[in-house]
């Protein structure tokens, strides 16, 4: 049994650093503790320990990103990982109110369409979807709210059906084009985690190749149509959005 972290990336300590956190001088330490990141360690594990659970991962700091295997590894069973954990926190960290937000705020949230930043990333969504407990915390870690109670808001915010909230991708009948719905006003840093990060919701796997750019997400739809009988993804999105003389979407934008 263990918990787990999804949470919008920041100044963040990797796994080089926290593997040798004991040895390093002590300005250095300093350094390290100091830096946002470190506290939503802290302040993660101080949550795991309070509802009992000796286990806690978190993607910052559990990837050794120096070996490109590893790396691999990890994202192609980020999804399992998230499924089978016995509870997921997802930190707000642009919230600072005692309660979640019910209402679009533009002034407050101008940056992601009005709401937390954290549901317009690309990896947050199956970090959403894959856990049976999604537990919601403010800045301060004030807990405000789990996903099966706001049910009704997240899917106003992302449009997932509430009975994939509550029930997760089996309960209820789902084509490929709305799942690729939900991706299509989510960020990432890199071009390519926009595929990546939707392969565990569509169960294919790929070799991680950082630097293709584009390439991945045609990739990701390749993998999908050799699985899949399901044609929506070829009819799904508006053909005059064509950049390429491919059949295939170029980013899940277009949907």
């Amino acid at each position: 049994s263990y918990a787990i972290v999804s949470h919008r990336w920041g100044e963040e300590i990797n796994y080089e650093e926290m593997i040798g956190l004991t040895k390093m001088k002590r300005k250095e330490r300093k350094e390290v503790k100091r830096r946002y990141g470190y506290q939503k360690i802290v302040k993660s594990c101080e949550q795991a320990a309070k509802d009992g659970y000796t286990w806690l991962w978190i993607d910052t700091c559990c990837i050794d990103k120096r070996s490109s295997a590893e790396l691999s590894e990890a994202i192609n069973s980020m999804y399992r990982w998230y499924r089978n954990a016995q509870v997921c926190y997802a930190y707000l960290n642009d919230v600072g109110e005692s309660t979640f937000p019910t209402k679009k705020d533009d002034d407050k949230f101008s940056q992601s369409n009005g709401w937390p930043e954290w549901f317009m990333r690309g990896w947050t969504l199956q970090e959403l979807i894959a856990p049976k407990e999604v537990k919601f915390f403010n800045k301060g870690w004030v807990p405000i709210g789990n996903k099966r109670h706001l049910a009704p808001t997240l899917q106003v915010i992302t449009g997932i059906p509430h009975e994939v909230l509550t029930g997760g991708m089996a309960a209820k009948s789902l084509t490929v084009a709305q799942i690729m719905s939900w991706a299509a006003n989510r960020k990432t840093t890199r071009v390519e985690d926009r595929a990546y990060s939707l392969m565990g919701l569509f169960g294919v796997y790929m070799p991680m190749l950082y630097g293709e750019g584009e390439k991945a997400f045609r990739r990701l739809q390749l993998e999908i149509i050799r699985r899949s009988s399901d044609q929506t993804m070829l009819s799904a999105w508006d053909p005059r959005m064509l950049r390429t003389s491919s059949v295939l979407a170029e980013e899940p934008s277009d949907y």
